[in-house]
């Protein structure tokens, strides 16, 4: 529970493959699937509403001292908090199937001051079910979780390269783009 927490906040533990794995030890007898449901929701919930309370609490006020220095303007700033307003609900329950996406909309949330309410709505329905797919998905794997695992671990630091890369082509891409834009506008 509080590894999964942990993982929601931002620290980096691989949520996916400790929630699959909780699910092969259920399939395995060795932990009860009620408990383990409800450990990985709560660590999940808690996570979540961390990341929401550090975005009210820090989140704007550190853009907006700092903002300018990381090139972003109040203009980005403001344009962010629209466009999580006016799609932040769904983000916040269809990010958890997403790495990464689901650490950033809980900080946008509490940064653009999303109702609570409307928060723990969308945010716990994903939580619920992104966890009970995943523990799900160990648990039907059986004991051919281990051979998964094996793959995993064989091939992931090729797809973590490759995944780099294409990041920073696109990072590239971009740059070179805004590059352009402001010469052009010279």
């Amino acid at each position: 529970m509080l590894a999964l927490a942990l993982g929601i906040v931002g620290i980096p533990v691989p949520d996916e493959a400790l929630l699959t794995y909780s699910g092969f030890l259920v399939n395995s007898g060795m932990l009860h699937m009620i408990w383990v449901m409800l450990c990985a929701f709560l660590g999940a919930a808690f996570g979540i509403t961390a990341s929401y309370s550090i975005g009210i609490r820090f989140g704007l006020p550190f853009l907006l001292r700092y903002g300018p220095k990381l090139h972003i303007s109040p203009a980005k700033i403001e344009r962010a908090q629209g466009w999580m307003n006016k799609y932040g609900n769904m983000l916040l329950f269809a990010g958890f199937f997403v790495p990464g996406l689901r650490h950033m909309t809980a900080y946008m949330a509490g940064m653009s001051r999303l109702k609570l309410r409307t928060f723990m709505l969308y945010a716990y329905a994903g939580a619920f079910i992104w966890s009970t797919v995943f523990i799900y998905v160990g648990y039907m794997l059986g004991e051919q979780w281990l051979t998964v695992k094996h793959y995993v671990h064989h091939y992931g630091s090729a797809f973590v390269l490759i995944g780099a890369i294409v990041a920073l082509a696109l990072v590239s891409l971009k740059v070179l783009h805004t590059m352009r834009k402001v010469k052009a506008s010279r």
